[in-house]
């Protein structure tokens, strides 16, 4: 167990994709979405165990999460670090990692989403290892994953090449049209970008303040206040100094160290109801089934719902059939893009709120 090995779980996003299911009191990752026992962010944090001290596992997430956080996790304060708003991934890394840096200069970090699906973690956990001792020189790794279709919901990842394991990253593109996303999968030198990356903190550190100034200098002047009781108020004045941008636009598009690790260890983003309905076991009209249901003549769905409401489903294809609290929603599973507007026409509403 690498006691230099620290682990951030962002946790702070609202899952827009799945709603009505995930909601801002109970986003997607704080929910049993694949009906194992345990919801995504306990699998997650569970994953990283055997590689680090408990203590060194952070998770980031903003202030009306942070309670559910430590009760699903049973962790205590000093372990969840607290957004007062939400800015993206580039300022949510920047606090870990000053906070990590400020602790342990020799720190080594993998940062990750929180809500994604690993099915061979042992391959994973053995390719975070490898990333790991490549990451104490300079470098900026992401894990790649070996695409197995010409999938336009993810971003990816053109790689040089070279021997070895580690690449050295050409390009990205975020989500391709179908017909550039074959291309890639041809071509052969092209990987799915997770969005799980290991650096030491100190080289992330140095990419920030040369392509981040204005957020690395908040934060530095934060970190004179950590592990104090003025650490909120210090952090507060840190985000409201930063810009609202990713990780990948605001660091590792501009940065010449960037290298990827080419893995597969069955993955997916769970970012929508199609990544569930692919992943899930189907019946054989390839229905993922979650409730008290009779389905007649209906194929490539998703029905679910509560076990004390009985839903009837006829003549659909590639539906999403759910019952979720008050909400109860109808339409076509993989129109991702529709979720994001069924949620902004809720905020416009006057009572909108009370659905999302």
């Amino acid at each position: 167990m690498d006691k230099n090995l620290y682990v951030v779980l962002m946790a702070g996003g609202i899952g827009t994709r799945f709603w009505p299911y995930s909601r801002n009191a109970k986003p997607k990752q704080y929910l049993d979405v694949l009906g194992t026992g345990k919801t995504l962010i306990q699998s997650t944090y569970d994953r990283f165990v055997p590689l680090c001290p408990k203590e060194n596992i952070l998770i980031v997430t903003n202030e009306e999460l942070a309670d559910i956080t430590k009760e699903q996790l049973q962790l205590g304060d000093e372990q969840v670090l607290v957004e007062p708003m939400r800015k993206n991934t580039t300022p949510c890394i920047a606090y870990a990692s000053y906070r990590i840096a400020k602790k342990n200069p020799n720190a080594v970090m993998v940062v990750s989403p929180a809500d994604h699906l690993i099915l061979n973690e042992v391959e994973f956990q053995n390719t975070v290892k490898r990333s790991v001792a490549d990451a104490k020189g300079d470098k900026l790794i992401t894990m790649g994953i070996k695409p197995t279709r010409p999938e336009t919901g993810y971003g990816y990842i053109q790689y040089l090449p070279g021997s070895g394991q580690l690449k050295k990253v050409k390009t990205f593109t975020e989500k391709p049209a179908l017909a550039l996303a074959k291309k890639f999968i041809d071509s052969g030198d092209f990987v799915w970008n997770s969005g799980i990356f290991v650096w030491s903190a100190t080289s992330i550190i140095k990419a920030l303040e040369k392509f981040q100034p204005e957020i690395a200098e908040a934060f530095e002047e934060a970190s004179e206040k950590f592990f104090t009781d003025e650490e909120p108020k210090a952090i507060q004045s840190a985000y409201a100094q930063s810009k609202n941008i990713s990780i990948d636009y605001g660091v590792m598009e501009k940065a010449d160290n960037v290298y990827v690790y080419p893995s597969d260890f069955a993955w997916s983003d769970l970012g929508s109801w199609g990544s569930l309905h692919e992943i899930k076991e189907k019946d054989s009209d390839r229905n993922v089934v979650q409730a008290n249901a009779m389905v007649y003549e209906t194929r490539n769905s998703v029905i679910k719902g509560s076990s004390d409401k009985l839903i009837v489903v006829q003549g659909l294809d590639g539906y999403l059939v759910g019952e979720f609290g008050n909400v109860i929603i109808v339409c076509q599973k993989d129109k991702e893009e529709l979720f994001r507007v069924f949620v902004n026409d809720l905020k416009a509403k006057p009572n909108g709120n009370d659905y999302l």
